[in-house]
């Protein structure tokens, strides 16, 4: 479950890595481009919704919660020092969504298939956010052939409810 799907309210979903879950907060954390629009929908207090699956294991979790976009915090600058290069590497490139007349990953032609330096990625920098989301209500699902379960969870607890 570490590709979740995360949708925001103007009813955009996209895939993210996700970066860490720090439980006792309910807080999910993932990197994102600044630039991007969704940072815009979110700010600091929009409602997101977060897709896990696991294949394997045939459970469904729907988290729903209030997201909020950090840039040039304590916590962003920690995501952007414990990331590697390659990843980082990401925002040097155009901003999401920008139109081209050929397929593109949109980096400069200079950074394609290199590992930058330190100081190549310096003006990159900016152009990274924190996208953290903390949960209010989580969804577990159960799929079987035998009969599907179904949970609500949140902070003080959690019950069962038909699938």
């Amino acid at each position: 479950m570490h590709t979740p799907v995360i949708a925001t309210s103007d009813a955009d979903a996209r895939i993210m890595v996700l970066r860490d879950f720090d439980e006792p907060a309910w807080t999910l954390r993932f990197h994102t481009d600044a630039r991007s629009p969704k940072t815009a929908v979110i700010g600091d207090g929009g409602p997101v919704g977060v897709l896990f699956y696991d294949r394997v294991e045939k459970v469904q979790i729907r988290c729903r919660g209030t997201g909020r976009i950090e840039q040039g915090t304590a916590l962003a600058d920690r995501a952007w020092s414990t990331s590697d290069n390659f990843a980082r590497r990401c925002y040097l490139g155009a901003p999401p969504g920008e139109t081209r007349e050929e397929p593109s990953s949109g980096l400069p032609d200079w950074i394609e298939g290199q590992r930058p330096t330190e100081e190549q990625l310096a003006p990159a920098r900016s152009n990274l956010a924190v996208l953290i989301v903390e949960i209010e209500e989580a969804d577990w699902y159960y799929l079987s052939n035998g009969g599907h379960r179904r949970a609500l969870i949140d902070r003080d607890g959690g019950r069962w409810i038909t699938p």
